[in-house]
């Protein structure tokens, strides 16, 4: 018996363009106490991962959806106190099936209808009167099946996502046998049925039939679907995260929007280590705050940004878009190499030097900490990518998409430097350098608009003075 008010868990909204959820990991199990705000499980979108936090303290008395499902947003996940629903496991039915009701008596003065194999004889005899054809019920339609979840225009419901993928490869997704809840069709199932070259088939089914009178020879059968080969003895294999697919299909279609072209820059960090060294105490003393390089080169990327706005800018059709502000992304490896994601510093323009790197600081830990939400990676207007971090001196960064540029900043390495001295002769001498890169969409920049920007941030970064602002 429960002592418990019943609490709903469902899948939460993500954010606006977030309309569906896969279940990753659940923290707690059936029957098991959970507080309030203590994290309940674990879900991953297109967009990010996160942990999703009990609405209540008490018994977690029903799981609905299993680990690896994908939902949309609004379903109910799970039950928190209250009586536990056996069997269904849909959360609004009772374990024992209704008994059957008793059949009307008949209104005085007329016969009762006739059993269902007399009606199907009297049905095929050729004459039959009006009134007895009025008598005999209607044949009931065969039900729907499950993975039509149909509205009201009779057409199946899918979430946004799928609809959209349906539309670009030409699927009715009423043909593709779905997995989800109710039979519903899911992200994973369209791309499975396209990958295996449904898509193909059901094109091929539509098209318009050759005249009778001139028949056309038949249509070549459609190559049926590879299977998979078996794995290799060493050889694992896990399924794809819903993260990792929204990288691949958004890395993709970045190439195949921009035209990708790639200029670098050696920069002198002599001065920067100097003051660095100078700020760290302090900052980390006052503040708890470590000035990394990377806050060095963001301060002076969003400074420069400003005299050229191309970089900064879009191409949305036929229109290019400059802006005033910098939504800085930073890229942020996620941990055990599952993923890469892009928080976004918003109104970095009018950050100091000690702003950014909090700023940096804080939205690395949410990120590996799985605490950030789709608004915290969404409105970017440039992007900064640090593989430096493990000894890298050079690299080709993909554009993040809508923006036109990204920044890559490599490792900082001591190597020799021709100098000038005091009397204008070459002299060697051991200096700390950083190869820097941006990675520009040629549509909109150009190779001399890149680089004058990248010799503008050296001399910002190679004459650093004060703190940034």
């Amino acid at each position: 018996m429960a002592t418990e008010t019943a609490v709903d868990v469902v899948m939460p909204q993500m954010g606006v363009s977030v309309s569906e959820g896969t279940i990753t990991r659940w923290m707690k199990q059936e029957g098991e106490q959970v507080e309030a705000d203590e994290t309940l499980l674990e879900i991953s979108t297109d967009k990010v991962d996160t942990e999703v936090p009990s609405p209540a303290s008490g018994t977690l008395t029903q799981i609905l959806v299993q680990e690896g499902e994908t939902v949309p947003v609004g379903t109910k996940l799970a039950q928190i106190g209250g009586t536990e629903i056996g069997g269904t496991g849909t959360g609004d039915g009772a374990g024992e099936a209704p008994a059957p009701a008793e059949p009307p008596e008949p209104a005085p003065g007329t016969e009762a209808a006739a059993p269902a194999e007399q009606q199907t004889a009297q049905a095929s005899e050729p004459a039959a009167a009006p009134e007895t054809a009025a008598a005999a019920p209607a044949a009931e339609p065969p039900p729907a099946r499950a993975s039509e979840a149909v509205s009201g225009n009779g057409k199946a419901f899918v979430s946004p996502v799928v609809a959209r993928i349906a539309s670009e490869h030409g699927v009715d997704p009423s043909r593709v046998a779905g997995t989800g809840r109710g039979g519903r069709v899911t992200k994973k199932d369209i791309l499975a049925f396209v990958e295996s070259g449904g898509a193909q088939q059901q094109q091929q089914q539509a098209a318009p039939q050759a005249p009778a009178q001139a028949p056309a020879a038949p249509p070549r059968p459609a190559p049926a679907p590879v299977a998979p080969g078996e794995l290799l003895p060493g050889e694992q294999v896990e399924p794809i995260t819903a993260m990792r697919r929204g990288i691949a299909d958004h890395m993709r279609r970045s190439i195949d929007t921009a035209a990708h072209v790639t200029s670098a820059i050696e920069v002198d960090f002599t001065r920067i280590v100097a003051v660095r060294a100078g700020l760290k105490k302090e900052y980390q003393a006052a503040y708890g705050v470590n000035p990394t390089y990377l806050a060095f080169v963001a301060k002076a990327t969003v400074d420069t940004l400003r005299d050229f706005p191309y970089v900064n800018g879009e191409m949305r059709g036929d229109s290019i878009v400059t802006r005033n502000f910098v939504n800085l992304g930073i890229a942020v490896e996620l941990q055990e190499g599952k993923g890469l994601i892009v928080p976004v510093i918003r109104n970095a323009e009018a950050m100091n030097l000690l702003g950014l790197a909090r700023a940096i600081s804080e939205l690395a830990g949410k990120a590996r900490n799985k605490q950030l939400v789709p608004d915290d990676v969404q409105g970017g207007t440039f992007s900064i990518t640090n593989p430096g971090g493990y000894g890298t001196f050079h690299g080709t960064p993909v554009i993040n998409q809508p923006q036109s540029a990204i920044l890559g900043t490599y490792a900082l390495v001591k190597r020799p430097w021709v100098l000038e001295d005091e009397l204008g002769n070459d002299v060697i001498a051991i200096r700390p350098i950083m190869n820097v890169t941006l990675t520009y969409d040629h549509r909109l920049v150009d190779g001399a608009y890149a680089g004058r920007f990248l010799f503008a941030l050296r001399e910002r970064l190679e004459g650093w003075e004060g703190d940034g602002g």
